[in-house]
């Protein structure tokens, strides 16, 4: 392709015919020929006379030129001019497409897959064989097709959550021969990069596609210095930015939600961004994650475990500290072992059980009062842990001998057991291995952990099951029952070294977290997840949306340890897994990880992604020769003297020609009367009309079922909806438009998007509705076609709809906006950069106006839409449960509409306590 500045040339040969402009100039100005000059005598006769159809002798120089430009724009219209051209993949032979497809890929996903689209179709256009691989996936052999097979299957070709583990194992899969390769990096450094590229070059040519934007990932949280430390990375290391990172979580009502909110700033020159979040321990305990706000992105999320969770735990002692003797004192390794990882109380039962602790801890208490026993009962029922341990009041007391007491997992002899007494052991006791059924399965058994005296239980029938830690000789050290949704769990032995050196080893620790009670404020070691299978609970995918685990099967602790330390895999993707009584986050960045960019060969060809789009200009040079052509008959025209009697003519022509629009225009007037009268004789409710029945018809029903909610709710009385075609009718006359996309509409015409932009322009809003639900992570079909559909639209800047926005509070006071599906983001016009929370306020004074559109994918119409008879038209949910997310959706569309009328009224409640003030009020 010929290129002449940003313009190329599809048939550059058909330029030559410029040349010929010249020799035109010379053959129109012999057209018409020179008249003969003859002197005739009679002619004077004639002086005076003036002849109405006067003829030039020549061309005129002006006319000249109109006629070359015409036949100069038709020739380079037959040239093939296209703007911005995209650089053809030269060759003829077989074409490999290879796709990085990692958790960086995914920002920009559907752009990548369009590019790959394009060179499937330039490539089936000349014939050539094409194969597509994944380098995520394990290597396989690759099996060239053609174009159009592959084609087909190009879109389920989809991201992953982690990335290659060494590229170089594609080396032997590459087939024999030569080939070209266009690769579509996510512009990282991976392991057998080199190697691979070495392999791509041997074979044939090689282009590269790397996008320029950046990529930002969030390493896993850290509990340090009674602050959250949260840290990010970034490439390439350009400039100043910023990003924000949400902590999101489940509020008191078990709905997620953003729980907090911080900055991460990154200097000129930093790769990585650091910054604390302090926050009660209530709230820092909800926390479930982590995200960069904006990012659709694995890297961009990180997944919390238990190791950011610090619990609260109740201390009770059953005797004194004995004066002088602080290592004696039966709570004093327990204070030392957890004031580092969980947050202790000491104080009344009964006190610090209205504080909700997480775990109580009696050490060497006997007997409690009947209110107290009541009040750890109902604690027990609602999930605690109790953990007592033995002593000597324990062992000198008749509690749980005869019966079993509520609050002690066995039945115990009177007295006790110890070295030199009555039942003398002869020689201290270590302890025996753990079985697999027991949370302590796993754990190295130090050799120096020595017992020297314990309370017995009573053999039963329930005592083996019961028993999960034991000694040498099968006597039971800890055991543990069920109490309503809670446990109780008692240790034979005391809590300090009297009676064993359990509490001086590393090995007590070990267990407080097994049982958790306490737990790590760092990543767990290979060591703490050994020995215990961990089943996966949710997974993450390539766009950072938890899913369900599915069927995916356990992972041994030591695999699960190496994959933490190389990173998720397709055997083990990131998520949350859970063990006994523990779960590990296993995230796509871990804490050390560093983002290195890929370094490609000198002389690699690497393309773009911001790159003009590509532009074909020859219906546009062709319009221009033709408009320029019938400039030249009116020239033509006016230069001959005839142009008068055309434009009479022409006069004529029209006057006949309106008589019959002049009927039609009668007979279509009152049909746009019509339309205009029904549309602003009151407040009117618009949908989008897609050309799918079934779906405008959904909407329509869906609109007057929201209509019939704020005609009882609310002072707004809507008439019935109606249906708008975007291409003819007018869209001033409604404030609201409910945008059902389908991916069988077609795209709007220039007009209409002009239209469109004036009607956001003007105070209008439009709710687009993918109905995905936000379950493809934006690659869903319809999310796809509203990209292209927004691509001629004035849209601003969106953002998720943050937790203070306008929309959360017009009427109803809501965090989540179902619809017939409850999981999908909304997304709004972001908040201004300077939008602050003024004081004594619970919000900031956000956007000025209301936001243009609102994009989101939960199917709201459908969860609106009724029958003739006001029954609701499709089921939502299940149940009661079902019911009350329809309520939900109702209550959003109540918001929706009154923030349309009422514009953000709410917000500027921010301004009244400075006019109050100012009025001395």
């Amino acid at each position: 392709m010929f290129m002449l500045g940003p313009i190329g040339f599809a048939t550059p040969m058909l330029l030559l015919g410029l040349i010929a402009l010249p020799l035109l100039w010379l053959l129109l100005r012999a057209v018409p020929p020179a008249p003969v000059r003859r002197r005739f005598p009679g002619v004077a006769l004639l002086l005076g006379l003036r002849d109405e159809e006067a003829e030039a002798d020549k061309t005129p120089w002006w006319l000249l030129l109109l006629r070359m430009a015409a036949i100069a724009a038709a020739i380079i219209a037959f040239a093939g001019p296209v703007l911005n051209p995209v650089e053809r993949q030269v060759g003829n032979g077989p074409l490999l497409i290879a796709l990085d497809a990692t958790w960086a890929d995914a920002r920009d996903w559907p752009r990548r897959i369009d590019r790959a689209a394009a060179l499937i179709d330039e490539a089936g256009r000349d014939g050539r064989p094409v194969a597509v691989i994944r380098l995520t996936d394990a290597p396989g052999q690759v099996a060239f097709q053609a174009a159009d097979a592959v084609a087909a299957r190009l879109g389920g070709v989809t991201p992953q959550a982690w990335g290659p583990r060494d590229l170089a194992a594609w080396v032997p899969a590459l087939p024999e021969g030569g080939f070209d390769t266009f690769w579509l990096s996510d512009g990282l450094d991976h392991p057998g990069r080199a190697a691979l590229m070495a392999a791509f070059e041997a074979r044939g040519g090689v282009t590269v596609f790397e996008s320029p934007r950046p990529v930002f990932a969030l390493h896993p949280a850290r509990y340090e210095d009674g602050a959250i430390q949260l840290a990010a990375s970034r490439l390439p290391v350009e400039g100043a930015a910023a990003v924000e990172v949400s902590a999101r979580g489940p509020d008191p009502a078990g709905v997620e939600r953003e729980l907090a909110r911080i900055a991460l700033e990154f200097g000129g020159g930093d790769a990585r961004a650091e910054a604390a979040l302090s926050l009660p321990p209530e709230l820092r305990n909800r926390i479930t994650r982590f995200e960069i706000a904006g990012l659709r992105s694995a890297g961009a999320v990180s997944l919390t475990d238990d190791s950011l969770k610090r619990r609260k735990v109740a201390l009770i002692g059953g005797g004194a500290d004995r004066e002088g003797l602080q290592l004696l004192s039966p709570l004093h390794y327990l204070r030392q072992a957890l004031e580092p990882v969980a947050d202790l109380m000491e104080g009344g039962l009964r006190d610090m059980l209205l504080a909700s602790p997480d775990v109580v801890i009696m050490a060497d208490v006997a007997r409690l009062s009947q209110s107290d026993t009541d009040a750890l009962l109902d604690w027990l029922d609602t999930g605690g842990l109790l953990l007592r341990f033995a002593g000597p009041q324990l062992a000198a007391s008749d509690v749980s001998r005869m019966s079993e007491d509520p609050l002690m997992p066995v039945r115990l002899r009177e007295g006790g057991r110890s070295v030199g007494g009555a039942m003398s052991w002869g020689e201290p006791k270590a302890l025996a291995p753990f079985p697999e059924e027991s949370p302590f399965h796993g754990l190295p058994l130090p050799a120096d952990v020595a017992v020297t005296a314990q309370v017995l239980a009573q053999p039963d029938p329930t005592l083996a099951e019961r028993t999960i830690a034991a000694l040498a000789d099968g006597t039971p050290l800890v055991t543990r029952k069920v109490v309503g949704q809670g446990q109780v769990v008692l240790v034979h032995v005391t809590a300090n070294a009297e009676w064993s050196t359990l509490p001086l080893s590393g090995l007590f620790m070990s267990m407080l977290e097994r049982l958790a009670v306490s737990t790590r404020p760092a990543a767990p070691e290979a060591a703490d997840l050994a020995g215990q299978t961990w089943v996966p609970e949710v997974v993450l995918d390539a766009y950072g949306q938890l899913r369900d685990a599915g069927d995916l099967p356990g992972q041994a602790g030591e695999v699960l340890a190496q994959a933490m330390a190389a990173g998720p895999g397709p055997e083990q993707p990131p998520g949350l897994y859970a063990g006994a009584d523990r779960r590990v986050a296993l995230n796509v960045i871990g804490a050390e990880t560093t983002l290195v960019a890929a370094a490609w060969p000198q002389g690699t060809v690497i393309e773009g992604l911001e790159t003009p789009p590509e532009q074909a200009l020859k219906g546009a040079f062709l319009s221009g020769a033709l408009a320029l052509l019938m400039l030249d008959i009116l020239a033509a025209l006016f230069v001959s003297g005839r142009l008068g009697g055309f434009a009479r003519g022409a006069a004529v022509l029209a006057a006949l020609l309106l008589v019959t629009p002049d009927a039609q225009a009668q007979a279509q007037a009152p049909a746009d009367d019509a339309f205009a009268l029904q549309a602003t004789t009151g407040l009117v409710l618009a949908h989008v009309l897609t050309g799918d029945a079934r779906l405008d018809d959904t909407a329509a029903r869906g609109l007057t079922g929201l209509g019939e909610i704020l005609w009882a709710r609310t002072s707004i009385e809507p008439d019935p909806p109606i249906g708008v075609n975007i291409e003819t009718d007018e869209l001033a006359f409604f404030p609201f438009l409910y945008w059902p996309v389908s991916t069988a509409q077609p795209l709007p015409s220039a007009e209409a998007y002009s239209k469109l932009n004036d009607y956001l322009r003007t105070g209008g809003m439009i709710l687009f509705d993918t109905r995905d639900a936000d379950l493809a992570g934006g690659s869903s079909p319809e999310a796809q076609h509203l990209q292209r559909l927004a691509a001629g639209l004035n849209i601003p800047p969106l953002e998720q709809m943050p937790v203070d926005h306008v929309l959360t509070r017009t009427f109803y006071l809501l965090q989540d906006f179902p619809g017939r599906h409850a999981r999908g983001a909304v997304w709004v016009e972001a908040a201004p950069p300077d939008a602050e929370q003024v004081e004594g306020m619970p919000f900031r004074n956000l956007n000025d106006g209301v936001t243009p559109v609102v994009i989101g994918g939960n199917d709201w119409a459908s969860a609106w839409a009724v029958t003739d008879s006001g029954a609701p038209l499709l089921p939502v949910g299940r149940g009661f449960a079902g019911e009350r997310q329809r309520e939900m959706a109702y209550r959003f569309g109540v918001n929706l509409i009154m923030h349309v009328l009422t514009g953000n009224y709410k917000s500027d409640q921010v301004h009244v306590p400075a006019l109050l003030d100012r009025l001395g009020q």
